[in-house]
């Protein structure tokens, strides 16, 4: 499994492509940063009237309901149906779907509607779509993870789509395949849009590996990876270096860093 996934971070770079991002606007500068760190193209296209369009050029569309307007609400709900009509990998991440009723009927609705290549949240995002009880305080999880693998495989078989909860342990599955991934720093939670960054290198792999799965498992892999490499990189806990440092080491992240720090459990 490594060394698919360490082909895949080859083939993103190789591949360059283009993911369009409807997202929210406290992250949308470290989205499109990140994106161009793992070697692919990055474009925040969020306008109605321009998203149909902008479909035909594009290699994934990422979604990210973190501070959905109602604009944003139309346009990720056309842009979806449209990704879906040119078989483009779409990839939703429900952000406070546990809390906020309406981003909750907003994320039924995308799946409902349209083929959702990817569903990336936190566990308490994950077990709510996937009809769980789940602990969650604004965008955050307060989710222990109880029942967290069992809810991730209905939610993957319920809509055929991959699914990765992130946490402690991030866990991956397409509802008939799962993995977890042990790789990661408590510091990736001392910055905000880490998650987000997470969701836009998921579309980032998704536009350009044919096994989504796989390409899931490589994005979440390599920013837990990163941020392992940054943290060790440092003499002691400083937020503000950590995140500048972090676009550095997935910039940098090669097959061999994979091969040698991943760290990955198929169930």
């Amino acid at each position: 499994m490594l060394n698919k996934i360490a082909s895949a971070i080859n083939t993103v770079r190789d591949k360059t492509p283009l993911v369009q991002a409807i997202t929210n606007y406290v992250t949308i500068n470290d989205c499109a940063n990140i994106l161009l760190c793992c070697g692919a193209s990055p474009a925040m296209c969020e306008v109605g009237a321009e998203v149909e369009e902008f479909a035909g050029f594009i290699s994934a569309l990422y979604i990210n309901l973190g501070t959905l307007t109602e604009e944003q609400k139309v346009a990720a709900v056309l842009a979806a149906k449209k990704a879906t009509e040119l078989q483009k990998p779409v990839v939703l991440d429900p952000v406070a779907c546990p809390v906020i009723t309406r981003k909750m009927d907003v994320s039924r609705e995308l799946l409902e509607n349209a083929k959702i290549t990817v569903v990336k949240g936190n566990i308490a995002e994950i077990k709510s779509l996937a009809g769980y009880k789940s602990m969650a305080r604004g965008v955050d999880s307060l989710d222990e993870g109880d029942d967290a693998v069992e809810a991730c495989v209905r939610l993957a078989k319920k809509y055929g789509t991959v699914v990765a909860a992130t946490g402690k342990t991030d866990i991956i599955t397409d509802g008939e395949r799962t993995c977890l991934i042990h790789n990661g720093t408590p510091m990736l939670r001392m910055v905000t849009g880490t998650g987000c960054m997470v969701g836009a290198l998921v579309a980032a792999a998704a536009g350009a590996v044919e096994d989504k799965w796989v390409a899931c498992a490589a994005a979440v892999m390599a920013m837990g990876l990163a941020g392992e490499m940054t943290a060790g990189s440092m003499g002691k806990e400083l937020p503000g270096t950590f995140r500048v440092r972090l676009f550095d080491y997935v910039y940098g992240m090669t097959a061999e860093d994979i091969l040698k720090g991943g760290r990955i459990e198929c169930l």
